[in-house]
Formats: structure tokens, C-alpha cells, sequence
């Protein structure tokens, strides 16, 4: 339960980040927002940690993230710079996908 709330507070700071004026030259040259998890499928099954999930948004190169666990709400607009971490009720990674 405390990771939820960790993994809460990520996903609003990644959402108060986009809302930047000005991105680092730095972090707009690492993250592009072009969002793949295809080379991802080996942190399935793994405990999501704040770390974790900040490494994975990194490498699918995404600029927002949100983690959703069973029965969380969750919009249907699509953003393909979005990565989207779908754990289970013992907080372990069971899908990624982008939008």
C-alpha cells in the first residue's frame, strides 16, 4: 500500500513536469516521448518500486507514466507519449503498453 501512494506521487510529479515551461536541454534529449515497450518484456513479473518504474519510463522513453492496479479508474484518451504500468494487487509488474 505505501508503494501505491509512492507510485501515486510519481505519476502527479510526471504530470506536474509536463506542464513545465521549459523542458532540461537534458531530459528532452534522453526522452523523446515516442513511447516502446517493445524491448520491456523482461520487467514483467517483477515488484514495482519507485525505482523501478522510474528506470522503465526511462528506457521506453515515455514522458508520463501512470501505474494502475485492480479497480483503478483510468481515462480512454490515448497519448502516445504515455506508458502505461498495469500491476497486480501485490504490486507486481503484469503489463506495459504506451497511450
Amino acid at each position: 500500500m505505501v508503494l501505491r501512494h509512492h507510485l501515486t506521487s510519481l505519476t502527479l510529479l510526471a504530470l506536474l513536469a509536463g506542464c513545465s515551461s521549459q523542458p532540461s536541454p537534458q531530459s528532452a534529449a534522453e526522452i523523446r516521448g515516442d513511447c516502446s515497450v517493445d524491448k520491456l518484456s523482461g520487467v514483467l513479473g517483477q515488484t514495482a518500486s519507485v525505482a523501478l518504474i522510474e528506470q522503465i519510463q526511462q528506457q521506453a522513453n515515455a514522458k508520463t507514466l501512470r501505474v494502475l492496479a485492480p479497480g483503478d479508474a483510468a481515462t480512454m484518451d490515448y497519448n502516445a507519449q504515455r506508458l502505461n504500468i498495469d500491476i497486480d494487487e501485490s504490486e507486481v509488474i503484469v503489463r506495459l503498453t504506451c497511450g
